[in-house]
C-alpha cells in the first residue's frame, strides 16, 4: 500500500476513535510512507482525543548501578560491557526519599526507583521494600519500580508496599530479541509484564529504536504492546555508549523517532507515549513531539534523558498550552494510561 491522503488519515483516525484498533495481519506500510507531517497531523488528533491537554512526567533514580550479569548490548550497567559508570550498591533509604520529596515538589506525576541487574533479591529487596512503603506513607507522588525479573511472590509485596505502576520493557521486537541480549529471553519479560498486571500494576513497557532494527521490528514491537494491553509506552533512541557494542551505532535521525512516535500512537491510540532517552535529538527537545503523539515523559536530571529539568519541562507545557495535573489526565475521552 502506498502513502495515505489526508482523506484516508482522516477516516481512519475517525475509526480508531470510534474503536478500531489496526492489527498485524493489515498492510501498515501507510505508516512508513506516508509523509511524516501529515502522519503526525492525525497522531496529534489522536493524542488530543485520548490524552487531552495532559502530559504525564516521571523521574527515576538509579537506585542500584553496574555489575550486572545480563549481556544487554546497549547498557552501560552490563559487567561485560566495559563502560567505565560508577558502580554501588543499594542507595541508603533517607537518600531516596529525599530525592522523591524534591520530585514531588518540582511538580512531577511519579517516581521510580531503577536498580541494576537480572533482578533485584534478598536483603536488597527487603530494603526496597521499606523505601516504597516509608515514601507511600509521607508523600503523595506516584511510585513507580523497575527491578527486573521478578516473581509473583515478590510483585505482589511491591504492590502492598503501595507502588502503582511497574516499567519492565520488552525493548524491540521478537524477532530481534536474540540479538541484542541472549542471557535471558524474550519470553521471560513478557511473562514478568503479565504477573505485573494481574497484581494490578499499570505496566510501563516499551524499548529501543536505532540497536540495528528494522521498521517492521518497530511495527511489530508496537503490535505486541497493543495485545498485552500497555499502558505507558517509553520510546527510548538509544545513545550510543563507549565500551558497549552498540558503541559504533549512528544516532538515529529526529525524522525517524518523529515518524516512530506517531506510527506508536496509530497502533496503541490510548496509551502514554512517553519520551525517553535521546530526547535531546528531537526538535526542541521533544517539544513538537508534545503535539504530535507523545503524551508523557521522564524528566529530569537521571541516565541518558539528562539535560532537561522538571521545572524547564514545566515551562514548555505552559508555553505549549499542555497541563501535567491529574484532573486533566481524568477528564480526557481514553484511558491515556490512567491507573
Amino acid at each position: 500500500m502506498s502513502a495515505y491522503t489526508e482523506k484516508q488519515l482522516a477516516q481512519l483516525t475517525t475509526a480508531i476513535i470510534a474503536g478500531r484498533r489496526l492489527r498485524a495481519e493489515e498492510d501498515l506500510s501507510f505508516l512508513l510512507e506516508t509523509p511524516l507531517a501529515l502522519l503526525q497531523q492525525y497522531a496529534g488528533e489522536l493524542q488530543r482525543h485520548f490524552c487531552g491537554r495532559h502530559i504525564d512526567f516521571c523521574t527515576i533514580i538509579n537506585g542500584r548501578s553496574g555489575r550486572c550479569g545480563e549481556n544487554c548490548k546497549y547498557c552501560a550497567q552490563a559487567a561485560c560491557n566495559h563502560t567505565g559508570i560508577e558502580e554501588y550498591g543499594l542507595l541508603p533509604a533517607d537518600e531516596i526519599i529525599r530525592n522523591a520529596q524534591a520530585n514531588e515538589a518540582a511538580g512531577a506525576n511519579r517516581f521510580a526507583i531503577v536498580t541494576s541487574g537480572r533482578a533485584l533479591s534478598g536483603r536488597d529487596f527487603d530494603a526496597v521494600i521499606a523505601t516504597y512503603e516509608a515514601m507511600h506513607r509521607t508523600l503523595h507522588i506516584d511510585l513507580c519500580a523497575s527491578h527486573g525479573l521478578l516473581t509473583r511472590a515478590q510483585l505482589h509485596r511491591l504492590h502492598a508496599a503501595g507502588v502503582t505502576s511497574y516499567h519492565h520493557n520488552i525493548e524491540t521486537s521478537r524477532r530481534f530479541f536474540p540479538q541484542i541480549c541472549t542471557t535471558h529471553t524474550y519470553d521471560d519479560r513478557i511473562r514478568t509484564i503479565r504477573m505485573a498486571q494481574e497484581e494490578g500494576f499499570c505496566v510501563c513497557s516499551g524499548g529501543i529504536i536505532g540497536m540495528g532494527e528494522t521498521w517492521q521490528d518497530r511495527l511489530d514491537m508496537a503490535l505486541d504492546l497493543q495485545r498485552l494491553g500497555i499502558e505507558s509506552i517509553p520510546i527510548n533512541a538509544l545513545m550510543p555508549i563507549p565500551g558497549t557494542p552498540l558503541a559504533q551505532q549512528p544516532q538515529l535521525p529526529a525524522e525517524d523517532i518523529l515518524r516512530t512516535i506517531a506510527l506508536f500512537r496509530f497502533i496503541n491510540p490510548t496509551a502514554n507515549i512517553r519520551l525517553a532517552a535521546g530526547r535531546k535529538l528531537l526538535p526542541q527537545n521533544g517539544a513538537t513531539a508534545f503535539l504530535a503523539g507523545a503524551s508523557a515523559s521522564i524528566t529530569g536530571n537521571m541516565l541518558t534523558t539528562s539535560g532537561t529539568t522538571i521545572k524547564e519541562d514545566m515551562q514548555m507545557l505552559r508555553e505549549l498550552g499542555l497541563t501535567n495535573r491529574d484532573a486533566d489526565c481524568q477528564a480526557a475521552t481514553g484511558t491515556c494510561g490512567a491507573r
